[in-house]
């Protein structure tokens, strides 16, 4: 459906259109206006009536109607198409899930279509609107404040991620070495909420580089946005980066401490293992002695003594007494 549609002039929003085509001849006839729309998971009618005022290319319709789109940037003759992935941390479940949003950049028009949740769109609209005089900058402003919205938020995802994974390092590490039988399953959930993460920033960098004009595009400039814009982007590209190092690292850490976990629980299990066979070695001296004076022959040494029975018995307790002070000693018991 249609969220919201506005026409701003120099900054200000000045009425909601009632037509597209006539809104958009309105802002481009002025010079310094712009339409802006936004739609929320729009059903195919909706959008084929807004692709078609604004000649959107059918392939980057097609890929915003069927949203699980990878983050990019493409360029077509009449537009400049953007999608970016927003992300959300459900602080009770500690689980990271992802939305979509595609944004259309062209002449005097900004589309936007939301799929799922946790586009900042509502906000940075509010913002725009508070400051009419960075908004005068057009759709470009649109992009750039989206856009840093967007990683801004990314930074404070990871760093709950980060919360999380000290505490969960903290379990693993504990004196009972994260003997829970579910630690190594979360861990393993943690490092899917990391891959999915990454899903969102990782492929994220090449159109933040491209459009800051960083790396092999150099100062080469994107259509439909002012290349003044440059030096915003590369903020947004910095904190990207900074985003993607820290995604790398809790990726390297969380993959180390399963390694640890693993190992700590080999150890435990050969300390498991020391000590059974430590026990089984102490069981068998008495069974041993128990078992040849229980074969009933006639003619046995010591059948017939009277100290025979307690003097077998010190003998099981001494040797019992010396096997445990052997295997303490050894770090077995």
């Amino acid at each position: 459906m249609i969220v919201d549609c506005a026409i701003y002039r120099d900054g200000r929003r000045i009425e909601r259109p009632a037509d597209f085509a006539v809104a958009l001849d309105e802002a481009r006839a002025s010079g310094h206006a712009f339409v802006w729309i936004g739609l929320h998971e729009a059903s195919p009618a909706e959008f084929d009536r807004v692709s078609q005022e604004f000649g959107l290319h059918p392939l980057a319709v097609e890929d915003a109607l069927k949203a699980h789109q990878r983050p990019k940037l493409e360029v077509y003759d009449d537009s400049l198409f953007v999608v970016l992935k927003p992300v959300v941390y459900e602080a009770r479940s500690d689980k990271v899930s992802t939305g979509e949003l595609m944004i259309f950049l062209g002449d005097s028009f900004v589309v936007t279509v939301r799929h799922g949740e946790g586009a900042p769109l509502k906000a940075v609209r509010k913002r725009l609107e508070d400051d009419p005089e960075f908004l005068a900058h057009g759709p470009t402003a649109v992009l750039y404040s989206i856009a840093d919205a967007t990683v801004d938020h990314y930074l404070e995802v990871a760093a709950e991620l980060q919360t999380d994974l000290e505490e969960l390092e903290a379990e693993v590490f504990s004196p009972d070495g994260g003997g829970s039988r579910d630690t190594a399953a979360r861990i393993y959930t943690f490092k899917r909420q990391i891959l999915e993460f990454r899903r969102a920033t990782g492929p994220l960098a090449m159109p933040m580089a491209r459009l800051s004009g960083v790396g092999p595009w150099g100062t080469a400039g994107v259509p439909f946005v002012s290349a003044d814009a440059q030096p915003f982007f590369r903020d947004v590209n910095d904190h990207l980066t900074r985003v993607n190092e820290s995604v790398d690292g809790l990726d390297r850490l969380v993959s180390d401490i399963l390694s640890a976990h693993l190992a700590q629980m080999s150890v435990r299990q050969n300390d498991d293992m020391r000590k059974i066979s430590a026990w089984a070695a102490m069981a068998a001296v008495p069974t041993m002695i128990a078992g040849i004076y229980g074969m009933n022959f006639d003619h046995m040494p010591e059948l017939h003594w009277v100290w025979t029975y307690p003097a077998v018995i010190l003998v099981m307790a001494v040797l019992e007494v010396l096997l445990y002070r052997q295997f303490k000693r050894r770090g077995w018991l």
